[in-house]
């Protein structure tokens, strides 16, 4: 009869037990907490010197010190290669063939920092969609366009891409790359949001020949967040209306993710390639 409270208390301890163990599965994530209530600022990047091009870096925790990166401009080649097949697709479309997950749309991401509760790695990869930003004089240009047009037909719609894609050389930044975290909530961390939150360098590698590879600085915008600046604001604007407007309507604005471009490499198995960096120019 002795033993029975003792026996009661392993069993509500192994409960216990059992139910965090549960509950950090669901959760699928790991401290540190980024989030205050719905919405996050990343402690890890620092924009004031981008007007010298110039972003700050550190890895999370304060151990880790601050490092400058120059940011730098896609190449030539590489605009060529993403706009021609960005047009090749919109044709295929407009001709209801399916396009090809090859190519500047379908982007390879790999990350690294910390681990979630469901892994023993800090490690991740995973497939975004990938686009361009307007030019910071074009942005609210291409907005009002986008906006005044977001009802047409899916034709006008494909052929309003088109006239954008050709006239790439002016419209669009180099110096950036973006996307959408879509699924990235309090409740649910994806391990891609987690690394570059922690930390925020990142490699994208474009399935292709030319096969690019872009060394980059990710930058996590939340809709919420009460410190951005307006032409963040503008930045998560575009992003999620380019992506209404060829996916349909959404019922909220997603974090923005900008890949800030600081080197780049020709992974392709040509001769004068096999990952040689192109960007910046080796002096």
């Amino acid at each position: 009869m002795a033993k029975r409270p003792i026996l009661s208390l392993s069993i509500i301890i192994g409960l216990v037990l059992m139910f965090s163990a549960c509950k950090e599965d669901a959760l699928e994530q790991i401290k540190p907490d980024f989030w205050k209530g719905n919405t996050f600022h990343q402690p890890t990047v620092d924009t004031g010197k981008y007007d010298q091009g110039i972003i700050k870096v550190k890895t999370f925790g304060k151990k880790h010190k601050w490092e400058e990166y120059q940011i730098m401009e896609l190449p030539d080649e590489f605009i060529k290669w993403n706009f021609g097949s960005r047009i090749k697709s919109l044709e295929k479309i407009k001709e209801k063939k399916f396009p090809s997950l090859a190519g500047p749309h379908n982007a390879i991401v790999a990350t690294q920092g910390i681990r979630r509760f469901d892994t023993s790695f800090t490690i991740n990869n995973a497939v975004k969609g990938m686009g361009f930003l307007p030019k910071k004089d074009k942005l609210h240009e291409i907005d009002n366009l986008l906006k005044s047009t977001i009802g047409n037909t899916r034709k006008e719609k494909l052929d309003i891409l088109l006239g954008l894609y050709e006239k790439a050389e002016e419209l669009y930044d180099r110096t950036k790359q973006v996307s959408l975290e879509l699924y990235s909530t309090p409740e649910h961390e994806t391990h891609s949001f987690l690394n570059q939150m922690v930390n925020p360098r990142a490699a994208i590698v474009f399935l292709d020949i030319p096969c690019y590879e872009l060394k980059v600085i990710s930058q996590l915008l939340h809709p919420e967040d009460p410190d951005l600046t307006q032409y963040e604001k503008d930045m998560i604007e575009y992003t999620n209306l380019i992506h209404t407007y060829f996916h349909g309507e959404f019922e909220k604005q997603f974090i923005t993710v900008v890949y800030h471009i600081i080197e780049v490499y020709n992974n392709s198995p040509s001769k004068n390639a096999r990952g040689v960096r192109i960007m910046p120019e080796k002096k």
